[in-house]
């Protein structure tokens, strides 16, 4: 997907929302929604990475081993769903999304990836070197190293999904407005349209 220097217009309401919501805690957090290959929902709360780079493509870390891997496979589109407790405003983003791991061969995609290891908390870079999860708990928590040299590289478990927005649903539920946001015919251009519609 190409960049563009104009910002989306739901990307400029979503920026004075996350701004508007900083001093909350919760403000980075939000759903992601996938479709498992029995075909029923599977959700989960992950944690907003920022943009990449001068895109509205947003960024999520997340371990290879997750259920949430086995379901992009089966069916690549996924939607998030974000809501502000203090502003009262609720965004649903949906699109493709791509996964990036290790094994990628595209060099700037593993760049991006490195770049996004980089960015995440020491302990959060711990947490790839777990048990895989949903295996039964056979080894204590406390088998797992305390401490990661902050100059190694992504592990192996470590791995950036990029979902491309294809359509935004915006909800403000204190003015009681929505708003849908669609891409042009040509997705690549980043040109959206705004409708107005019933809440």
């Amino acid at each position: 997907m190409a960049s563009s220097s104009a910002v989306a217009p739901w990307k400029q309401l979503l920026l004075g929302s996350i701004q508007a919501n900083s001093h909350i805690k919760h403000h980075s957090y939000f759903q992601l929604a996938t479709v498992s290959s029995n075909n029923r929902p599977s959700n989960r709360t992950v944690v907003f990475r920022g943009f990449q780079d001068d895109s509205d493509n947003i960024l999520v870390n997340t371990d290879i081993r997750s259920r949430k891997i086995d379901d992009l496979k089966h069916c690549s589109f996924a939607e998030i769903c974000w809501y502000f407790t203090e502003s009262w405003e609720q965004f649903r983003i949906s699109g493709p999304v791509d996964v990036i791991d290790g094994t990628n061969l595209d060099p700037i995609k593993l760049q991006q990836r490195e770049k996004s290891w980089f960015a995440s908390s020491p302990r959060s870079r711990l947490q790839y070197m777990a048990p895989t999860p949903r295996l039964p708990a056979v080894e204590e928590i406390s088998d797992m190293p305390s401490s990661l040299d902050p100059s190694f590289g992504p592990v192996d478990a470590f791995c950036l999904l990029v979902l491309y927005p294809h359509q935004v649903d915006y909800l403000n539920l204190k003015s009681n407005e929505r708003l849908l946001f669609t891409p042009g015919a040509n997705i690549d251009e980043e040109k959206w349209t705004t409708e107005k519609v019933n809440p």
